[in-house]
């Protein structure tokens, strides 16, 4: 009997091992068959995202009458950077780019000052009012900009900011998005350290500069990021806002340039400038990308 048990027991184990590796094979077979898929779609939704790019770019290096005789064309006939030295050579361009580096600081240094004081304000301090204020932060992310607008032109002239750069730049120095962002980071950050450095004696501004911000540097590079897109590529309410060509940003200065002759759209004008548009962006984004995706990661967004 019991030489009969143990030969069962024998059975039992090898079938087990068996299945198991039946399983395992058959995972490998997923796997092998799966994965190329996967990379295979993620390739096809690069590449269809990228093209737009690409054909930005070859666009900007052909020249007017070559675009309009053949506009989808994907690559140049002839190679030409005629459409940059024209942009570059056009009334006002330097001083729409002046304009839009301005506007873009004053909503950076808005954003990092007033997002990360009340994000920590709402996350690490109590007091009266703290949720109905967050719920009030959430609100705001959700009213789009079309229904506020106009009461935001009405302010703005009522405070005599109409075609300034500081009216321009004023609605966008503290976004919800950026308040929202730096409050799921601070919520993140031990307590225990804040308390730690109020028993050394520390006040409430101290912690907030010496211990607060040092660790949000994540949460800070997400901002920059955010807001200086927001501000760099926003055109409708500087045009808006912007009564004289001494106010345009770059957005409004190019599109103003672009149909000024004739109203025909000097497409050349609008790729390079395109271009000229992109480039802070992706200089921008390429340093701070690393900062970018941990503070996504610890804000808790998805």
């Amino acid at each position: 009997m019991t030489a009969v048990a143990a030969s069962s027991t024998d059975a039992d184990a090898d079938l087990t091992v068996a299945a198991a590796a039946a399983e395992d094979r058959t995972a490998v077979r997923h796997r092998s068959v799966g994965r190329p898929l996967l990379y295979g779609a993620l390739l096809l939704c690069a590449l269809l995202t990228l093209l737009p790019f690409f054909w930005v770019v070859s666009g900007s290096l052909r020249g007017l009458d070559e675009i309009r005789s053949d506009p989808g064309a994907w690559l140049p006939r002839h190679v030409t950077l005629g459409n940059f030295v024209r942009l570059f050579r056009t009334e006002g361009f330097g001083r729409f780019l002046t304009n839009s580096v301005l506007v873009a600081l004053m909503v950076v240094i808005g954003n990092i000052v007033a997002a990360s004081a009340a994000g920590y304000a709402l996350a690490k301090l109590e007091f009266a009012g703290r949720r109905l204020a967050f719920g009030a932060v959430m609100a705001a992310m959700m009213v789009p900009f079309t229904t506020v607008f106009v009461t935001q032109f009405v302010i703005t002239v009522d405070m005599g900011l109409a075609d300034t750069l500081t009216g321009i730049a004023l609605p966008g120095v503290a976004l919800p998005l950026s308040v929202f962002i730096m409050r799921q980071y601070a919520q993140s950050v031990p307590d225990e350290l804040l308390e730690a450095a109020r028993i050394d004696g520390a006040g409430e501004f101290r912690i907030f500069f010496r211990v607060f911000l040092p660790l949000a540097g994540p949460a800070v590079a997400t901002i920059t990021i955010m807001s200086f897109l927001n501000s760099w590529n926003n055109f409708i309410w500087p045009l808006i806002v912007a009564q004289s060509t001494a106010s345009y940003t770059l957005p409004v200065g190019l599109a103003a340039t672009s149909q000024a002759a004739q109203h025909v759209t000097d497409y050349g004008l609008v790729l390079a400038g395109a271009i000229v548009v992109m480039l802070p962006v992706l200089v921008l984004f390429l340093f701070l990308q690393r900062y970018f995706v941990q503070g996504i990661a610890g804000s808790g967004m998805r």
